[in-house]
Parts: C-alpha cells; sequence; structure tokens
C-alpha cells in the first residue's frame, strides 16, 4: 500500500475551541475590569464581645416589638434608636408567624436611621 503526502489539514475544529476560549476570556475580563460584580466577604472569625454587647430587638407572634426586654411602639423605637451610636450591633429576633411587613418596618427604621450592624437570628433545623 502507498502513502498519500500529507497535503492538508483541518483547522476548523482547533479555530472554534480558540473563539469559545477567546470568548470566555473576554466576557471574565470585561467584569473583572468594570467592576460588575460586587462582592462583600464575610470574615472566618466571630468577635465574641460583639455578640455579648449587641442590642436585641424582639417581634413576637401578635406584633408587639420589645427593645432590650422592654415593650415600646414603633413610633418610640425610632425616638430610642437615635440616642445610640451608628456602630451599635442589633439582633432582630422575630417570631416565624409575624407578618414580614412588621420585620420589614424594624429593619427599613434601623436602615433608615444608619445602623448597619444588623444580624437576624435564626434557629437550627433539628
Amino acid at each position: 500500500m502507498e502513502e498519500k503526502p500529507f497535503e492538508s489539514m483541518n483547522v476548523i475544529p482547533f479555530v472554534d475551541i480558540m473563539l469559545v476560549l477567546l470568548t470566555i476570556v473576554l466576557t471574565t475580563s470585561s467584569f473583572i475590569a468594570s467592576g460588575r460584580i460586587p462582592v462583600n466577604l464575610p470574615q472566618a472569625t466571630k468577635n465574641v464581645t460583639e455578640a455579648d454587647k449587641a442590642t436585641i430587638i424582639e417581634l413576637d407572634a401578635a406584633g408587639a416589638v420589645y427593645f432590650n426586654g422592654q415593650e415600646v411602639v414603633m413610633e418610640s423605637l425610632g425616638t430610642l434608636l437615635g440616642h445610640i451610636g451608628r456602630d451599635t450591633s442589633f439582633i432582630i429576633r422575630a417570631d416565624r408567624d409575624i407578618t414580614l411587613q412588621r420585620f420589614i418596618d424594624v429593619a427599613d427604621l434601623l436602615k433608615q436611621l444608619g445602623f448597619t450592624k444588623v444580624a437576624v437570628q435564626t434557629k437550627t433545623r433539628s
């Protein structure tokens, strides 16, 4: 059997692979350059003293709001929070049966007053 000389090579699959790689690189680099993916990474360690100093806001099933164990109305909660430093951390403990709007009202009030250290306490499933 006589072998034919190698005359041509099919480069279409190679070009397809290179175009796909080029598309991936350009897409990724545009996200990095423009900063369109803002990610605020959480810290790995927890400071125990911060959890002890946290101010607690509780919402019971009836919709009552408690600030550090004392029942308050929403209007006076804003006044009480106005006298606290903006670097204070808060823990919101809400009953699972309250309306979502009641929880949003408290979270929105904290946001309007400029508090940024807000956590929601949950119970782990058994």
